[in-house]
């Protein structure tokens, strides 16, 4: 057993738990797109290997370790918009998106018993009713939240691609939302999808404001 499996069991065993569920979310820093989170049961007996913060793992490696988490665990996807990112803000938003995914999992076809405990990365809890602890760079921790992890992040990647194929101007299957050099030149040829996230576009905007009152002087 690895560290990662060590550290759910030791949660387990701190809150009398049989059932955990890790929590994560993906998708809080980009220009556009909604916001995902996961959901893992890692059932008991079942270990996955190379689990770790999707972060750090390549592309390759996280479709891989998806398909796993999949076939294995039982899991769920929540989801916040973004006209709910715009309407109560990205870190409500992510909550939101993780109690969805919580709630999600009694949907799975694998489901036996309800989670008495969450683990959740971070430093917040989102507002779900069972016993939780937010764990600080979980999922680099825990294997339930690394699963998590890598389930939000591969989820949100494929719908940006699916988006790539609905707006492909902005060519959101190259940075997935992010603000890169790619994306901001792509914001000042054709504007705003309307998958953009208006509120996080203010930088942006002033910047261009500068430039252009900087060229009018």
């Amino acid at each position: 057993m690895n560290d990662l499996y060590l550290f759910d069991s030791e949660l387990k065993k701190q809150y009398f738990a049989s059932v955990i569920c890790g929590l994560d979310e993906a998708g809080r820093g980009p220009l556009a797109g909604d916001v995902y989170a996961g959901a893992v049961i890692i059932p008991d007996g079942v270990e996955i290997n190379g689990l770790d913060d999707s972060k750090k793992l390549s592309e390759k490696k996280r479709e891989k370790l998806f398909q796993e988490i999949t076939e294995k665990a039982v899991w769920a996807i929540g989801i916040a918009t973004v006209e709910e990112i715009e309407k109560i803000n990205i870190l409500n938003a992510a909550m939101l998106a993780m109690k969805r995914a919580a709630e999600g999992l009694e949907k799975h076809p694998l489901f036996v018993k309800r989670p008495e405990f969450a683990a959740v990365d971070g430093n917040r809890l989102p507002p779900i009713d069972i016993p939780a602890q937010a764990i600080v760079k979980g999922d680099q921790k825990s294997a339930c939240i690394a699963a998590a992890s890598i389930c939000a992040k591969v989820s949100r990647d494929h719908y940006m691609e699916e988006m790539a194929e609905k707006y492909p101007d902005w060519q959101f299957e190259k940075h997935k939302g992010y603000g890169t050099k790619l994306h901001y030149q792509m914001l000042d040829k054709f504007g705003e999808s309307p998958i953009h996230r208006h509120s996080f576009l203010k930088k942006y905007y002033e910047s261009r404001m500068f430039h252009v009152e900087h060229q009018d002087t």
